[in-house]
């Protein structure tokens, strides 16, 4: 790693070598340099550089007329007093003379040449390249300047490879009065002395300085006299030094540069605050907060469910109730008419199993509401699901049913005495319905349906709700569900030409498209909207598909019963199926 190191700093010299060598002097004017046992180097712009534009790097020729710079020859001399001081004195560095080597760095072409100069070899005046750079040793032991920052860079690109200071190793130690003040500095290098605080004065032909006050280290103080500082602005008016204007309240400064005083100023996003303990970044806010764009604090989020204090709580409870009402007095009604003809037509005890399921249904609609809870997610939907089951099985098997004694009892009769000897309507049924109790079983176990906070889809809230709809159990259930409703409307659809008593093919397709169509609605309100009354839209499908169940099938049996009894007679039904056989026998 050390040798390429010094192979690249090989290459770098040898590029600059080529540019600055070829093109400057080698000999050192005699005001320039100070012989000694230690040298000094100081890289000071005694002229001004050339500022005409340039396509390619060019030499500048220091020793232009009219380019002299009073600055840089300051500087020059400030150097010259202080090495002749420390030489002249016998407190400091007794029995060592310093020396200095001072080149003029006008322009950069002048300040690579110096810098090479400064590398090179006590003699030959050569760079050596060498492996180990910890062992070189050039004839200068510290540099001062540039004062420029891109030549000081340049300088110091060339110098660190070769550990060559801007400080001394014993400049900690150093102690002396010059001009009745003392000079002395910290462990860090850095000065410990007093200073005056000037003001320069360019009004004049001639530079002039105004003591504006003092510091001292010891003790800690700084003075200035405010009275004596120029302003350049109208009647002597103190400018304004910010480099920004302070950020409206919710907004971060975006530091622009170098200095925390200049910034951009930038609104806090949706969800962080600005504390004013940190005026540069933005704060997120907790999981239970939230804050608009550019606010300067958080909020509490706003815990929302369906409550069944809200109106629209109160109108699905109610049409849910009644629902509730009429199967339990429709339940009434067919067992104090089991007997007669409409109920038998209908299923018989079977249609106790179906209002059953319905209610099953219905009371699990009730777990919508209020705030959702562990056993309210794991039966709401799963009991919803296996009650519609149940009663979709009795439609179907009770429509196939009907098929099988008109149309097929004397076609295929060996099949026909099979399902009634076997009891095929009610193994069916129970096929059915134990087949959606596994897959809602698997549900609950597999895929749990949980009381959860959701903070996802809005900032400012907190939804309380199930984790059914987001579950393959879920899925699974209701395309069960869809499949045996598609079963029933088949089975319905080929009983159309069935006797008139027999005959519910209107209203049982009825109400199985009223069915699709409500949970067609649900899922594809689910898919644009997912705000605090899904769990609404949700519990109305399930309330819709219900009553168009129980409307579809049990009530035009209801009113034939309470409406018109004289219908509910074995003579009108016996007329019915003969009509039928007759019309048939004439096909």
């Amino acid at each position: 790693m050390l040798l390429c190191t010094a192979c690249l700093v090989g290459l770098q010299l040898l590029i600059s070598c080529c540019w600055a060598f070829a093109c400057h002097s080698t000999k050192p004017s005699p005001d320039f340099t100070l012989p000694g046992d230690y040298l000094l180097a100081g890289l000071f712009p005694l002229h001004s550089g050339c500022l005409q534009v340039r396509h390619r790097p060019e030499v500048t020729l220091c020793d232009r007329p009219g380019s002299f710079n009073e600055h840089g020859y300051h500087l020059f001399q400030a150097m010259r007093l202080g090495v002749e001081e420390i030489n002249n004195s016998t407190a400091l560095l007794p029995n060592v003379t310093l020396g200095y080597q001072l080149y003029d760095v006008c322009s950069d072409s002048a300040n690579v040449y110096a810098t090479l100069r400064v590398l090179s070899l006590p003699g030959p005046r050569h760079i050596e390249l060498q492996g180990d750079l910890l062992h070189y040793s050039p004839k200068v032991l510290a540099v001062i300047g540039p004062d420029t920052t891109n030549r000081a860079a340049t300088t110091a690109a060339l110098l660190s490879p070769f550990l060559m200071p801007l400080l001394l190793e014993q400049i900690h130690k150093v102690n002396f009065l010059l001009h009745e003040d003392t000079v002395m500095f910290n462990d860090n290098g850095d000065p410990l002395s007093s200073y005056n605080i000037i003001a320069w004065d360019w009004s004049g032909p001639k530079w002039t300085f105004t003591v504006l006050g003092s510091s001292t280290w010891y003790p800690v103080q700084l003075d200035i006299n405010e009275t004596k500082i120029q302003w350049h602005g109208k009647d002597n008016q103190v400018p304004n030094s910010v480099c920004s204007s302070d950020c409206l309240e919710g907004h971060q400064r975006v530091v622009t540069g170098f200095h925390h005083c200049c910034f951009e100023c930038v609104p806090c996003g949706a969800g962080t605050f600005l504390n004013k303990s940190d005026l540069y970044r933005c704060q997120p806010c907790g999981k239970e907060e939230w804050a608009p764009e550019g606010s300067q604090t958080c909020f509490p989020r706003t815990v929302v469910f369906l409550a069944c204090q809200e109106h629209t709580s109160w109108v699905l409870l109610a049409a849910n109730t009644l629902l509730l009402l009429l199967l339990l007095g429709t339940a009434g009604l067919f067992a104090w008419h089991l007997d007669t003809p409409v109920v038998r037509s209908a299923g018989g005890r079977l249609c106790f199993l179906m209002l059953g399921s319905l209610a099953a249904g219905s009371s699990s609609l009730y777990g919508f509401f209020g705030e959702p809870t562990r056993p309210a997610c794991l039966l709401r939907q799963a009991l919803f699901a296996l009650g519609f089951t149940i009663f979709l099985s009795c439609l179907t098997v009770r429509s196939f049913q009907l098929i099988i004694i008109f149309k097929f009892s004397t076609k295929a009769p060996t099949f026909y005495h099979a399902w009634v000897q076997n009891h095929g309507a009610g193994l069916f049924v129970m096929i059915i319905s134990a087949s959606q109790l596994l897959i809602c079983l698997t549900w609950l176990v597999v895929w749990t349906p949980l009381p959860t906070r959701e903070y996802q889809r809005f900032p400012h809230l907190v939804m309380l709700e199930c984790t059914e709809a987001n579950s393959l159990g879920f899925i699974l259930a209701f395309l069960y569900n869809g499949l045996l409703s598609i079963s029933a409307f088949a089975c319905s659809y080929l009983g159309k030409d069935l006797p008139e008593n027999y005959n519910e093919a209107k209203c049982v397709t009825f109400s199985l498209l009223f069915n699709f169509m409500s949970w067609i609605a649900f899922f594809t309100t689910a898919s644009i909207y997912d705000g605090k009354y899904l769990p609404a839209v949700n519990m109305l499908a399930g309330l819709s598909s219900l009553s168009s169940g129980f409307g579809g099938y049990f009530l035009p049996k209801c009113y034939v019963i309470l409406c018109r009894p004289d219908l509910n007679s074995t003579e009108h039904f016996q007329a019915s199926i003969q009509d039928y056989t007759r019309h048939r026998g004439s096909t």
